[in-house]
């Protein structure tokens, strides 16, 4: 069934009921996390709090760290789309779910690779033209949700997997993601508090197009007409 975009917003909603006060607590527990551990850390390399309270630029020992960092934090917020998943499949989810990917360890390089991999690629488009650069983007938007549902695929076959499935769906994907424009527009009126709920309606809008239009295609018999759309 081909959902159209306010049928996924409306079960994204639905999938939500009873479960905002999660969503909101890991959307905050994730957003303290990325900010004050860099924090933390960044201090003492700049020389102590007054130094780092009144620098004008980063030290670069204390950018290296930071981006080694970010690159940490990729399997955590690559968690946080699959607890939505979870929810998108009406089940209920536990915040440590989010965290516990750290436990499978081959799992989160993968995930870590398969990420620096997607931006490599989506830069080297985005050096042609920057709308190349974005439908690439969307084409390899499905990645992490098929790596979640078929773990044994490489970071290469899961490029390659979502580029195929997202034929024919890419424009709905970008309108989907354009139409909640209007509500960050209130987020940020919001000095940013907003997001605390916006952040789970999107990422369920987002695991629902996943689950009703992208992975039901494991299940269905492939037609290269329909591949080629």
């Amino acid at each position: 069934m081909n959902l159209s975009i306010s049928q996924i917003k409306k079960k994204a909603i639905a999938t939500l009921k009873g479960k905002w006060g999660i969503g909101v607590a890991l959307t905050f527990i994730v957003c303290l996390i990325t900010t004050i551990v860099p924090t933390i850390i960044e201090v003492p390399l700049s020389g102590g709090f007054s130094e780092w309270f009144n620098q004008t630029e980063t030290p670069l020992i204390a950018d290296m760290v930071n981006l080694l960092i970010s690159f940490l934090f990729i399997p955590m917020t690559v968690a946080s789309y699959w607890f939505y998943l979870v929810i998108a499949r009406w089940n209920d989810p536990k915040i440590s779910d989010v965290f516990a990917v750290y436990k499978e360890w081959e799992l989160s390089l993968k995930v870590i690779g398969t990420s620096i991999l997607v931006g490599i690629f989506t830069i080297l488009w985005s050096l042609l033209l920057i709308i190349p650069g974005i439908i690439k983007g969307i084409s390899y938007s499905q990645v992490f949700f098929i790596l979640r549902d078929n773990p044994q695929l490489s970071a290469l076959e899961a490029i390659t997997e979502s580029k195929i499935r997202m034929k024919g769906y890419k424009w709905k994907y970008f309108l989907m993601n354009l139409s909640f424009i209007g509500w960050v527009f209130i987020a940020i009126f919001t000095l940013g508090i907003g997001f605390l709920w916006l952040t789970p309606y999107i990422s369920a809008a987002n695991a629902t197009f996943y689950n009703e239009l992208i992975a039901l295609q494991d299940h269905e018999e492939a037609n290269p007409a329909d591949l080629e759309s």
